[in-house]
């Protein structure tokens, strides 16, 4: 029995816990409350974002360099795995650092491993860099991340402008190029597509929580992935777009707090009354 109410009572802590979280203001951290009005920006940055495209499917007929520098089609990569895909460029000074390493640290606590349960593509989108840019970020990450077959999954794309202007207006990734820094202005999240090249979560910042790409990775991959933990965690939260996390369903949580509820009045019943069979045997010398 423990076995069996052990996932409605991970759902129902970590239920607690997001409410807990809420209380302290951390999870709308993508809300606009606060943030310098719209006008008040730099030019620059009025034309950067991201714009989700859920559902929609990626061009993959686009061609790339890998990091050895060999032609690739972009769909090589999306066959019978979910694919998380970043956005960078690898002469960033910041945030494209940012974005990898809260990547490679989110990965690191994934029981899912690069190159088994899912792929990695990171496309420059500055059409000057080249593939031995690309092949020293992969060595770096990679080198970091320590795993078997991880170097055969994570993937480092560079491109000409065509292939780079169509991957990005594809995903909705908006970025410009400021001539006085000689730096892009660029948003900051990654992607996670089905096998077949359609976009089904966003994850915005540098930091990506586990379980949100754990669930966002079983979900792209239709349930292939994962166990059944998985499931009724996908049954007590939901992805939400506007924010780009999952959140608590609190009326399933409800009904999955119900049934074991049930379920343990149920096995204390069992219980007792197995008890009392005994102990009455015990009195009539075993003649029950």
């Amino acid at each position: 029995m423990r076995i069996t109410l052990l996932p409605f009572a991970l759902c129902t802590l970590l239920f607690a816990f997001s409410l807990s979280v809420m209380a302290q203001g951390v999870y709308p951290q993508n809300s606009r409350q606060g943030a310098p009005p719209a006008e008040s920006k730099p030019r620059i940055l009025k034309e950067v974002g991201i714009d989700q495209r859920l559902g929609e499917q990626l061009p993959l007929d686009l061609t790339f360099r890998d990091e050895n520098g060999d032609a690739v089609r972009l769909g090589d990569y999306f066959k019978d795995k979910p694919v998380v895909l970043s956005l960078v460029y690898y002469e960033c000074p910041m945030l494209c650092h940012e974005v990898l390493t809260g990547l490679t640290r989110s990965f690191e606590q994934l029981s899912f491993s690069v190159g088994q349960e899912f792929e990695v593509v990171t496309v420059s989108f500055d059409a000057r860099e080249t593939p031995a840019m690309a092949v020293k970020q992969k060595d770096s990450y990679l080198n970091w991340y320590d795993r078997a077959g991880a170097s055969e999954g994570w993937h480092f794309l560079t491109g000409d402008q065509q292939a780079i202007d169509r991957l990005t207006e594809a995903v909705g990734f908006k970025y410009a190029y400021d001539e006085e820094t000689k730096q892009f202005a660029h948003a900051s999240g990654i992607m996670v597509l089905t096998r077949g090249g359609k976009l089904a979560r966003y994850f915005y910042g540098v930091e990506y929580q586990p379980k949100d790409l754990r669930l966002g990775l079983v979900e792209a991959s239709e349930n292939r992935i994962g166990s059944a933990v998985d499931q009724i965690l996908l049954y007590c939260y939901h992805y939400d777009p506007t924010t780009g996390k999952y959140g608590p369903v609190v009326m399933n949580i409800m009904r999955l707090a119900g049934v074991a509820t049930l379920l343990a009045i149920v096995a204390m019943f069992i219980v007792m009354r197995r008890r009392n069979i005994a102990r009455l045997r015990e009195q009539a010398g075993g003649t029950i």
